[in-house]
C-alpha cells in the first residue's frame, strides 16, 4: 500500500520529535560557499517554502547535509551533476488548486477550487 504524502510528512515530524529535534529549528549554524542560509533553495537559487522547509531541514539534519541546494534528477542531470550511488532523494511537495465546475441538485454550475498536494523527490 502507498503512504500518502500526508501522511509521509506527518511520520517524518513526528520521528524528528521523537528524537528530541524540532525540525522547524535552522539546522544549520553558519553560511557556507553558497552564502548565509536562512532555508533550503532550488537548483535555481529559489527557496522553499511552507513544509518543504521542514521536511528539507529534517533530512539535511539526517544525512549531514550543510549545503542548502537542492535539485530533482533530472536538473543534476542537465547540469552534468552526477548522484552518488546509494543516495536517497527527499520527498517535497507541489501544493496548488484547480477549478472544478460541479452541477447543484437546481442544474446550476457552479466553480469549486480543489486544494491538492503532488510529492516528488529532491537530492541534494
Amino acid at each position: 500500500m502507498k503512504t500518502d504524502i500526508y501522511t509521509k510528512i506527518t511520520n517524518q515530524i513526528i520521528a524528528e520529535l521523537e528524537k528530541g529535534v524540532r525540525p522547524w529549528h535552522k539546522p544549520w549554524a553558519a553560511g557556507h560557499v553558497a552564502g548565509p542560509v536562512s532555508r533550503p533553495l532550488r537548483s535555481n537559487g529559489k527557496p522553499y517554502s511552507a513544509i518543504n522547509v521542514l521536511m528539507l531541514w529534517a533530512t539535511a539534519m539526517e544525512r549531514g547535509y550543510s549545503a542548502p541546494i537542492w535539485m530533482t534528477f533530472k536538473q543534476a542531470k542537465e547540469l552534468g551533476a552526477h548522484v552518488r550511488k546509494g543516495e536517497k532523494g527527499a520527498t517535497v511537495v507541489y501544493a496548488s488548486t484547480f477549478t472544478k465546475t460541479e452541477a447543484k441538485e437546481s442544474g446550476e454550475e457552479v466553480e469549486r477550487d480543489i486544494p491538492f498536494l503532488k510529492g516528488y523527490t529532491n537530492g541534494h
